[in-house]
């Protein structure tokens, strides 16, 4: 096995925790370091943490620093580092980890290079090229990380998690509060229109069910209020909610520039129906209308919720489809960690040493 030093969000309901996991499910052996943990104070203060994110945490870089010359330090050698997201490691940081002599992995599961959230992501673009290999979901950051100087580039589709996002045996096991016709969980987001969206919907007679933060925030939350069924979903509830739906609604973040996301494919993988926003994207991974549903506007999506609610048959046949399809495409957890291991022992050739622990 190699060994892997993982530097990401160890939060136990985060994605960044359950890919680590996921690289200890393949066989490697793991250690995890977590470096919102040194600058937790900053980062819980909600003035701070908004100064934070708005100046690309460049005032956080000296603590962090001497955090990730501690790593290096203690741990004296790797055959991998492993870093997820990104946005709080400078390149003097990066420039330290070098110090192990082993590639470096970026993982980011945002869109950097989009702009969206301003100075948010400073610290990494300076740091493109100081990584062995960057992994990016978006075609559009393949060439943009080539610009900032990154040496190689993959890209790799969005994943579900092999063990967290299973579904239930039973649709008896999964808890009545989490039941619904047409599920949208998911954060409310200024820019994006998603209640503009769901409150077209609702307008048209389609009953939804809303879960996820911030929805106190939308301008139309009086609106939405009765259909909101309660704040962000992780781990086997979130897995109830969609599996507990008859319909999941897939909306994607146009200022993260996404033609599919996480719930593309968490969703068919949960045992839910995926009714998401037609892209060539979401075209190119399932068949339409026969492994998942798309629409492109509130209309057509009211349409289809109406008549797919009205033929359990149907919603059924696309259901089963839907998952199997899914596990087709390879993109769990397990799978996309295999998949940027292959290349960086394509180009290095290092892991192929497996050490002893």
């Amino acid at each position: 096995m190699a060994k892997i030093i993982y530097i990401g969000e160890l939060n136990q309901g985060s994605n960044a925790y359950l890919r680590a996991l996921s690289l200890q499910r393949i066989g490697e052996y793991v250690v995890m370091y977590d470096p919102k943990m040194v600058v937790q104070k900053d980062l819980n203060s909600p003035i701070l943490s908004a100064i934070h994110f708005r100046s690309g945490y460049r005032f956080l870089q000296s603590k962090i620093l001497k955090w990730v010359n501690e790593i290096v330090v203690k741990e004296k050698y790797a055959d991998l580092v492993w870093v997820n997201s990104g946005e709080l490691l400078g390149k003097q940081c990066l420039q330290t980890l070098q110090l192990l002599n082993c590639p470096i992995v970026l993982y980011n599961n945002d869109d950097p290079t989009g702009g969206r959230d301003g100075r948010r992501f400073d610290m990494l673009l300076k740091s493109v090229s100081y990584y062995s290999l960057c992994s990016v979901l978006r075609e559009v950051n393949i060439e943009e990380y080539k610009a900032l100087g990154a040496k190689k580039v993959v890209r790799v589709l969005m994943s579900y998690d092999e063990v967290i996002h299973k579904p239930f045996e039973s649709l008896e096991d999964i808890d009545p509060k989490y039941r619904s016709e047409v599920a949208f969980i998911g954060t409310w987001m200024r820019h994006e229109k998603r209640d503009e969206f769901l409150l077209e919907l609702i307008r048209q007679g389609v009953p939804v069910s809303i879960w996820g933060g911030r929805w106190q925030k939308s301008p139309y939350w009086k609106q939405l209020e009765p259909y909101y069924r309660g704040g962000a979903l992780n781990g086997r509830n979130y897995v109830a909610a969609i599996q507990g739906a008859k319909i999941c609604l897939g909306l994607l973040s146009k200022g993260n520039r996404d033609l599919h996301t996480r719930r593309s494919v968490e969703v068919p993988f949960s045992g839910g129906v995926l009714c998401a926003e037609r892209t060539s994207e979401h075209q190119e991974m399932y068949k339409e209308g026969v492994e998942a549903v798309f629409w492109s506007d509130a209309a057509e999506c009211a349409a289809i919720c109406k008549r797919l609610l009205s033929d359990e048959s149907l919603r059924e046949r696309i259901r089963v489809a839907g998952m199997q399809r899914v596990r087709e495409l390879g993109v769990g957890n397990e799978d996309i960690c295999r998949k940027i291991i292959k290349v960086v022992n394509e180009d290095n050739m290092v892991l192929q040493n497996r050490s002893s622990f």
